[in-house]
């Protein structure tokens, strides 16, 4: 298995990405695209290795404010955030619009005029704007635990905003405590992870570089984000669409609405799985991104 560096990508002016690829580069282009305050590393590397054994060269990147990327600037309040919560216009430092272009010009710098897409969370709601923006630059669209924008569908807890931007307190030790907090919260009932696992995962995520003020600010881009509903029924590029019933983050409806909303779109939802990416389900990921992508090659 060929695994790059960990390198450096200029995307536009003052923005650079940090990103790590796996497999041949002959393969078919894959880009992963990560959710709300996630680093790369949370696309786990045996999936990662497993998509390439599937055919496919995999890039996986830091977002922009995560990471090793380039952290941006932009204050974003708990109390801007709690308007935006609940419908209030207002301004945010940058959308999901800026983080699809992130993307692009990834592709852009790799060489690379198209990819399949696969995006979890927030990095759907990037997936399903880059299949919007310029779709002959997506190959296939792999939609995870994510929805269209609508503010009817896809709804998080209301439990789980208080816990999200509390403040956690300074250190590694305070990070790795709340991220048991929220883990057991959004994890899989179905698919459990073990605490040693979870300490291991949020540790190395504070290793590679933690900003909660960049946490706030991809927060206000997703709630800040527009109703894509219309817009995705124009869409004619193969689509897979995968979320968990036990989903607490992203409430299952918003999967079944980006199902219904783009034509054509293939919709696996799975009991017992929660908003991670659990090992039990690699193989499930796996059949369903190829399949995805093996229906780009069929003509339409």
């Amino acid at each position: 298995m060929t695994v790059s560096d960990e390198l450096l990508a200029p995307v536009s002016p003052g923005v650079e990405l940090c990103y790590q690829t796996f497999g041949d580069p002959a393969g078919e282009p894959l880009l992963l695209v990560m959710g709300l305050g996630g680093p790369m590393t949370w696309w786990p590397r045996e999936l990662c290795e497993g998509l390439a054994e599937a055919g496919f060269h995999v890039v996986r990147y830091d977002n922009r404010d995560t990471g090793r990327s380039t952290r941006m600037s932009g204050r974003v309040t708990t109390g801007r955030l709690a308007r935006a919560f609940v419908g209030a216009p207002g301004p945010a430092p940058y959308s999901i619009g800026d983080l699809a272009g992130d993307a692009f010009g990834l592709l852009d710098h790799l060489g690379l005029d198209s990819a399949h897409v696969v995006g979890i969370s927030m990095g759907g709601m990037v997936a399903q704007t880059m299949a919007l923006e310029a779709p002959g630059r997506v190959r296939s669209l792999t939609s995870m635990m994510s929805t269209t924008g609508r503010r009817g569908v896809g709804w998080q807890s209301p439990a789980l905003l208080p816990t999200l931007v509390t403040p956690r307190g300074p250190g590694r030790e305070a990070y790795i405590r709340r991220a048991l907090v929220v883990w057991r919260i959004i994890g899989s009932p179905g698919f459990p992870l073990d605490e040693a696992e979870l300490r291991r995962r949020a540790g190395e995520t504070w290793d590679r570089g933690i900003d909660e003020a960049g946490v706030l600010r991809q927060m206000m881009a997703v709630l800040t984000q527009p109703d894509r509903t219309r817009r995705l029924a124009d869409l004619r590029v193969p689509t897979l669409v995968m979320h968990g019933l036990a989903d607490k983050m992203v409430h299952v409806s918003g999967g079944r609405a980006s199902a219904t909303a783009i034509h054509g779109a293939e919709l696996v939802v799975i009991p017992g799985w929660g908003h991670d990416l659990p090992a039990a389900l690699f193989p499930t990921f796996t059949r369903g991104i190829r399949r995805t992508a093996d229906r780009a090659r069929r003509p339409a």
